[in-house]
């Protein structure tokens, strides 16, 4: 036997049944994009597993894929077979190619742009619109999944070989960055390329969906600090370039990364400013003897001019720098000037520009996520 035919034999061994296939190509689909969103919110490298298991998906998907692709080839290649749900079924097939085309591009270091977008943010495009495609395409062909689909030993055997296959083909392509020194050989585990440089002018102005606001004069410009802090105050921009300084790495969810030093004030001191924060907000005296739950500060939240919001925990907050210079040139507009956040360890769409108000809480802001979508709208 010919080794092509071998090798053909193996592979049709490995092949799931049709019914697997369909709902762990869906599966896969899922766990691509939650794994993709959650790498958005982490930026440290202790978080490289939740990387390769993106990347390893991917190749996953590809297999899957094509033992999809040739069973349905014929209802896809003959028009006498089409049905209304075939240009569904063309049209996930576009995202889903479009999706592995350009993240594997984008890891091999080819960086272009398409108006605004990065190649990778085409890339998380194409994966937001695979999930709600692939699961209208399910629909079409709805057959529930079977106990038997799953429950044999070579089926455990086929996954167990895509997600290995997977993290040795991402190995290999490192590999290959390395050897041929490709533009992909200097990326972070997260799949940022560098830009180097100091200043302004050394990395991208990218805003967070529809956040662009006119320049604020820095002579009308206040920033306030309340909620839970013992005397709330408005700073000016004068006196937030307190001389306070710090390195740190800017990780940008569209595909960069830059370390800068960065100056401002360090928020523990701009707190201290406003009489440090409250141990509860309930008070003393009174306010606490009418049984009013202690609301102990737990979080800091940076708010922009745009509406644009996060919170930090307030440790964390406290040792983060709001910045006013960056590579020791004054911040420009389009970098949140008067003053922006630095948050080391988080990633960029984190680091809130044109901040405007500091605010002290007790809870979590869940609305915070939802925001992130529609600030800068009007």
């Amino acid at each position: 036997m010919a080794a092509t035919d071998r090798l053909r034999t193996a592979l049709d061994r490995l092949e799931p049944p049709p019914r697997a296939v369909d709902w762990s190509l869906f599966a896969f689909v899922l766990a691509e994009t939650a794994t993709g969103l959650v790498s958005f919110t982490v930026g440290v490298p202790e978080w490289w597993p939740l990387f390769w298991l993106h990347r390893a998906l991917g190749v996953g998907i590809v297999a899957l894929l094509a033992w999809k692709l040739a069973r349905v080839r014929r209802r896809l290649t003959d028009p006498n077979l089409w049905r209304r749900s075939t240009a569904l079924s063309l049209l996930t097939l576009v995202a889903a190619v479009g999706a592995l085309a350009t993240g594997t591009a984008w890891v091999f270091g080819l960086d272009v742009r398409l108006s605004y977008w990065t190649l990778l943010s085409v890339h998380v495009g194409f994966g937001l619109a695979l999930v709600p495609l692939v699961a209208a395409h399910a629909s079409t062909r709805f057959r529930l999944p079977r106990r038997v689909d799953f429950e044999r030993r070579r089926t455990a055997v086929t996954y167990f070989t895509l997600l290995a296959a997977g993290g040795a083909t991402y190995r290999l392509q490192q590999g290959v960055n390395d050897a041929l020194d490709t533009a992909g050989a200097d990326r972070r585990f997260t799949g940022s390329q560098p830009r180097e440089g100091d200043g302004n002018g050394a990395f991208p102005i990218t805003s967070w969906v529809a956040d662009d606001p006119a320049p604020i004069d820095p002579d009308d410009y206040r920033l306030a600090v309340d909620g839970l802090v013992r005397d709330p105050v408005e700073v000016t921009a004068d006196e937030l370039a307190a001389g306070h300084e710090t390195e740190a790495l800017l990780d940008c969810t569209s595909g960069w990364y830059t370390v800068q030093e960065w100056g401002g004030i360090r928020v523990g001191d701009l707190l201290d400013a406003a009489g440090g924060v409250e141990a509860t907000a309930a008070g003393t005296g009174d306010a606490a003897d009418d049984g009013e739950p202690d609301r102990a500060p737990a979080y800091v939240r940076f708010t922009s001019v745009t509406g644009y919001r996060w919170s930090l925990p307030l440790a964390e907050a406290e040792d983060a720098l709001l910045a006013t210079h960056v590579g020791g040139e004054r911040l420009s507009h389009g970098h949140g000037a008067p003053a922006r956040l630095v948050a080391p360890d988080r990633r960029g769409f984190q680091w809130v520009k044109w901040v405007t108000r500091v605010e002290v809480r007790s809870e979590y802001d869940v609305g915070q996520w939802v925001v992130t979508l529609v600030s800068g709208f009007e």
